[in-house]
């Protein structure tokens, strides 16, 4: 496999360029023959690269890539870095191996076969793309310690990408519980995973996916309105910003550990792009409207209804603006 995606790889650094190379050429440059360039070709386009392909002229990509620099990425974050070309999903890399892990772990992929999303959600993925990252952290209080924590993964998110210089007309935001938003529409979202005990020690996985530059033929496969990286003066930097990541995450997490979510409301509340906005919640078969008011101390919703002020809380409610 690694020798198969070491040939594909030197394929793409030729592409780079954006200009035609002849399969011929590329044949030249990996040692292969023209059957096993055109097979090649052929593989990546399987993985959702948009590949031109033009007789007398050869190959030539249509958009860009951002793949990671696996060197710099490790040699500049403390915890190990599991990076793979390809992986059916970065979160259950990290279930699988849990035990072998400690606080502050993660596994990155250019690609993955069974991305999922909140809700059980298909998570599109094509290779080289968008950023896929998954990282590990245990609580040793369980999982009632774990309360309101997607929250403050979005806030570590949209403090990476401020870091980074990503705004746009309508500036980056976060919609409850654990949604990113460039200009009103989603950037990137969290996926938390937890396998152990409610009372006693449980391990913990935080998924992120981040749309860095989305190609037509995956946005067509999207049921809601997304958004990249790709519209801004400076696209930041993959292996910096998984970097940066990183470390914020375990900064926040530390954090929320010691002190619970009450340090983070404010970050949130400055970020919330529904704030004061009529909303309804879908819970299953019901419906509850009414006016945003925020989240409280537990990092339940709260709606101002005709029956007052309620907080809503659980996996299976899905926040909607109304109208």
């Amino acid at each position: 496999m690694a020798e198969q995606w070491s040939r594909k790889r030197e394929i793409l650094s030729e592409l780079a360029s954006g200009k035609f190379v002849s399969g011929e050429t590329l044949a030249s440059i990996l040692g292969v023959s023209r059957t096993a360039v055109s097979n090649h070709i052929a593989a990546l386009e399987e993985y959702g690269i948009d590949i031109y392909s033009v007789k007398g002229k050869g190959y030539r990509l249509n958009g860009s890539l951002s793949l990671v620099d696996e060197s710099v990425l490790k040699a500049n974050i403390s915890n190990r870095c599991f990076y793979f070309d390809e992986i059916p999903s970065t979160n259950a890399f990290i279930l699988k191996h849990a035990e072998d892990l400690v606080s502050g772990d993660i596994c990155v992929a250019e690609y993955q076969s069974a991305g999922r999303g909140r809700r059980g959600r298909v998570w599109v993925s094509p290779y080289g793309c968008h950023l896929y990252f998954s990282m590990y952290w245990q609580f040793p209080q369980g999982m009632a310690q774990a309360m309101g924590l997607s929250l403050v993964v979005a806030c570590s998110i949209v403090s990476v990408l401020q870091q980074l210089g990503v705004d746009g007309v309508d500036g980056v935001g976060v919609k409850w519980p654990n949604d990113i938003y460039l200009n009103s529409k989603k950037l990137a979202g969290v996926l938390i995973e937890l396998s152990g005990h409610t009372d006693s020690e449980c391990n913990l996985v935080i998924g992120i996916g981040l749309n860095m530059a989305m190609g037509e033929q995956h946005a067509a496969l999207i049921d809601q309105p997304w958004s990249d990286l790709t519209g801004l003066d400076s696209v930041p930097d993959k292996t910096e910003m998984l970097v940066l990541l990183q470390k914020q995450l375990q900064l926040d997490l530390s954090l929320f550990q010691k002190s619970g979510l009450n340090p983070f409301q404010q970050r949130w509340s400055a970020s919330d792009i529904f704030e004061g906005l009529p909303v309804k919640l879908l819970m299953g078969h019901d419906e509850v409207h009414g006016t945003y008011r925020g989240i409280d101390e537990q990092g339940a919703v709260v709606l101002e209804t005709d029956s007052g002020k309620q907080s809503f809380i659980g996996g299976e409610i899905s926040l909607r603006k109304l109208g």
